[in-house]
């Protein structure tokens, strides 16, 4: 028998073809699961995203749905950037402040009150909110204009221009025509209107003990 024939290696250029083909590959590859990754965070921020804003809708009913007139305060006025309201808790009554400030959308709420007097302070503290009050609540992100309407006879109409501007009364004022004078008449629905990078947000609340 001959002698065998000795096993041929492979060459440097085949070598180095072969070493460029499987780094193409594991780029691909690589690109690849980056894209897989990167659509599941922005899915992911698409869903926690859409449960911030269920929780902050969810909130704005509550809120709206216990509206309490009374105490020599207004129950519920808007002023084009901010919501301010009176509402019933189990422990007294509450001022709420919903208000858009630099894109972002905040809530404030006094702690529970159970005079006239202290409803009435806590209204006017309302009126100078500077965002770093303790009570102060960062919701939602990313809001580019915020606008409530009221419902009232067959129509909706806008929250400023619905009704006369209401003042409320001097901590120190008392009686029952100042009382009286800020006792106006709550509206049968609340609209908000949000705009957002995806687009306009609508959402109708109507108020407890109120009907179309």
């Amino acid at each position: 028998m001959g002698r065998e024939r000795a096993t041929r290696g492979f060459t440097l250029v085949e070598v180095l073809v072969a070493l460029s083909i499987m780094a193409v590959i594991a780029a691909l590859t690589w690109r690849g699961i980056d894209g897989m990754a990167r659509s599941r965070e922005i899915s992911q921020a698409a869903l926690d995203r859409t449960a911030r804003l269920g929780t902050v809708l969810a909130q704005w009913e509550r809120d709206l749905q216990a509206v309490q007139q009374g105490a020599g305060a207004p129950a519920l006025s808007f002023d084009g950037a901010s919501l301010r309201l009176m509402r019933e808790t189990p422990d007294g009554l509450q001022i709420v402040v919903w208000t858009l400030r630099g894109g972002t959308l905040w809530r404030w709420a006094s702690p529970p009150l159970t005079r006239a007097s202290d409803v009435q302070d806590q209204w006017f503290r309302s009126l100078q909110l500077l965002g770093q009050e303790p009570g102060t609540l960062r919701v939602l992100d990313e809001v580019q204009s915020l606008q409530v309407y009221f419902f009232r006879g067959n129509s909706w109409s806008n929250a400023q221009s619905s009704a006369e501007p209401v003042t409320p009364p001097s901590p120190a004022a008392s009686g029952a025509a100042t009382g009286a004078a800020v006792q106006e008449a709550l509206p049968t629905g609340v609209r908000l209107q949000l705009a957002l990078p995806a687009g306009l947000l609508t959402r109708d609340v109507l108020l407890a003990g109120q009907g179309y």
